[in-house]
């Protein structure tokens, strides 16, 4: 089965966008800045060059251009005009809008030209921060409201996997400055999700710390052999869908058993399934941080 997604709902458009399915009909009636195809049942669908003709409008609209002005131009005019007003105010949005549609169209080029482009003026540390973060977001949204495929979604990760191992290496190769401590980063078992885990290995890389990168699906048993290896581990995981809101805290509680328990080692935490752990069941030496920053704040 083929599962590319090539044709749009409304609401497809509306989730990509931002832009309310509502607000969308309007501008379509009014200004014709889109031309659906409908079917039998006069249900409206757009391709992909919808697609992208709506998110420059967007980024046009968010600029200040009223939308009946955007209405008299052509596709040549609003690409130009799109390109034109790209700044330092607008960058972050209009690579995100950029990077959609690099995933959507499965354009490779398109990817690495804005990646280029962003790390021309940024670092990779601020491109991560200010696009790569709420893109993916936004990915696991659309994911989430089946706007787009797991082929979207894996193709787009991939690229992003990529430039976050370029860079760790970069850092991994230097002698660390700080040892009173080594990390462990880690997933639990099933948990497959590890951009925000690897993107925080090059962080603690980058302060100089020392780490032992293990990846997905990771069983506590398994990290026995480091218990006893080193003095001072801060191991390091990222709970995005495991373990599940009933089994989160006997998980913290065996960790605690296994691996804390008469040791210096401790735990950091983060991730959507650490809402679901009982502050009652939390040791001292097991914390939790609500996203990257707060965490790489506290190195």
């Amino acid at each position: 089965m083929n599962n590319v997604k090539n044709v749009f709902s409304i609401k497809d458009l509306e989730n990509l966008s931002g832009i309310k399915a509502h607000t969308i009909r309007i501008w379509e009636k009014r200004y014709n800045v889109l031309e659906p195809m409908r079917s039998d049942t006069n249900i409206r669908s757009y391709d992909i060059k919808n697609l992208q003709k709506l998110l420059n409008i967007v980024l046009l609209h968010n600029y200040g251009y009223k939308i009946s002005k955007i209405g008299t131009l052509n596709q040549e005019q609003i690409n130009k005009l799109a390109n034109d007003i790209i700044s330092e105010k607008s960058a972050k949005t209009h690579a995100i809008s950029t990077f959609k549609m690099a995933m959507m169209n499965f354009d490779q080029s398109l990817f690495f030209n804005t990646y280029n482009e962003l790390l021309s003026e940024k670092s990779f540390r601020e491109v991560f921060y200010t696009v790569f973060i709420p893109l993916m977001q936004e990915i696991g949204f659309l994911w989430q409201t089946e706007t787009i495929s797991p082929a979207h979604e894996h193709f787009i990760s991939y690229l992003i996997k990529q430039k976050l191992l370029i860079n760790t290496e970069k850092v991994q190769i230097l002698e660390p400055t700080k040892t009173d401590s080594v990390f462990v980063l880690f997933l639990p078992l099933n948990e497959v999700h590890e951009l925000g885990l690897m993107y925080l290995n090059y962080e603690i890389l980058l302060k100089g710390y020392q780490t032992i990168y293990l990846g997905e699906s990771i069983p506590t048993e398994s990290l026995l052999d480091l218990k006893n290896s080193y003095e001072n581990i801060t191991f390091v995981s990222y709970l995005t869908v495991e373990p599940n809101q009933e089994e989160i805290d006997s998980y913290i509680v065996d960790m605690q058993a296994k691996l804390l328990e008469n040791t210096n080692h401790k735990v950091l935490l983060l991730g959507r399934m650490t809402q679901f752990i009982t502050s009652k069941t939390l040791p001292n030496n097991v914390h939790i941080y609500n996203s990257i920053e707060e965490l790489s704040n506290t190195l």
